[in-house]
């Protein structure tokens, strides 16, 4: 077997499984790049555990970077989750090219936070792509794509354990394909995506004018270990953790986000946008999950304040974005 000297960039659990099978491969992992807010210590720890040099840049694409990895001078460098944008300085220095592998079936799903807009968007599979880097988001060259099933009642949590399960049998084969020199391309110049932004606080509020479907997808899409979805009552926020719809239920014109029905210790029938839907687990803030168990005639609304505080948090995060770029 061809041994490739490997620079791998990346984040979290799912990271850490897949550079656990390059390892186990035999490939010669010199440096493992972390993001300068990691979302946990597990690729950390497994990099330090193995010996393997860790660097943490605050800006990726700085001269100083860019001395560091030639210095490195990889064969191949591999991004798994990491959060910077990758420039043509940092691109050039491997021989055997810089690839990322992305939760989305290229060159639709280009972005962040596919899994949960897969789900909201009630695709019936999600994709997982091995492509080469280029200095745009997810526009690269496609080298392999493997698609997972997503069923009528898998979660948020269901869809991210496939994902993370698969990725490592997809970069190691995609490895080996580039060790012996037999790696296809293919370009996704001029065929037609979507792109997806990265979801914000206030993006989990429900509206109970949509239809049923609507909102179980959203539902399950940003369930644990998401935020969860949420709604108002008598101005407080509750979390809206699991629920249940069949396309069979009764279609007709009522109030939406009133509770029209209950089933003890299961949870309440809400009418939606064109049909009902069945809550079944809710949190309060500062309590326990429960079960959901309200008077029928309850109305849950979105609410007038929370929705100011919403727009509130999403200018200081703009605000914050645009001072970000002005300082990079």
């Amino acid at each position: 077997m061809k041994v490739l000297h490997i620079v791998y960039f990346g984040d979290g659990l799912w990271a850490t499984k897949a550079l656990r099978r390059i390892v186990k491969d035999g490939h010669s992992v010199t440096a493992v790049v972390l993001r300068k807010h990691p979302s946990d210590q597990t690729l950390t720890d497994f990099a330090k555990g193995l010996g393997i040099l860790t660097v943490q840049p605050d800006k990726v694409n700085s001269d100083d970077f860019a001395d560091v990895l030639y210095r490195i001078d990889p064969d191949l460098c591999i991004s798994m989750s990491y959060d910077q944008i990758i420039g043509r300085q940092v691109l050039d220095v491997p021989d055997r090219g810089f690839i990322n592998f992305h939760a989305g079936k290229l060159p639709f799903y280009r972005g962040r936070n596919v899994i949960n807009w897969a789900i909201i968007n009630n695709e019936p599979e999600i994709g997982l792509t091995a492509h080469y880097l280029d200095e745009g988001i997810d526009t690269g060259d496609i080298i392999l794509q493997k698609t997972l099933p997503i069923t009528w009642h898998d979660t948020y949590a269901d869809v991210l354990s496939k994902v993370t399960g698969a990725f490592p049998a997809l970069m190691s084969e995609t490895v080996q394909l580039i060790a012996e020199g037999r790696a296809e391309r293919r370009s996704q110049a001029g065929m037609p995506g979507t792109y997806y932004g990265r979801r914000r606080q206030g993006d989990e509020s429900i509206d109970w004018l949509k239809s049923s479907l609507e909102i179980y997808n959203k539902i399950r899409a940003i369930t644990h270990p998401g935020p969860g979805a949420t709604t108002m009552l008598k101005g407080s926020p509750w979390i809206v953790w699991a629920s249940a719809y069949d396309h069979s239920w009764p279609k007709y014109m009522a109030t939406p986000g009133e509770v029209v029905g209950r089933i003890p210790d299961v949870g309440i029938i809400v009418k939606t946008g064109d049909s009902t839907l069945l809550v079944k687990s809710v949190q309060n803030e500062g309590a326990a999950e429960q079960v959901a168990d309200f008077p029928i005639g309850t109305r849950f609304g979105v609410g007038l304040a929370n929705e100011v505080k919403c727009l509130q948090r999403r200018v200081r995060d703009l605000e914050r974005e645009i001072h970000a770029g002005e300082t990079h």
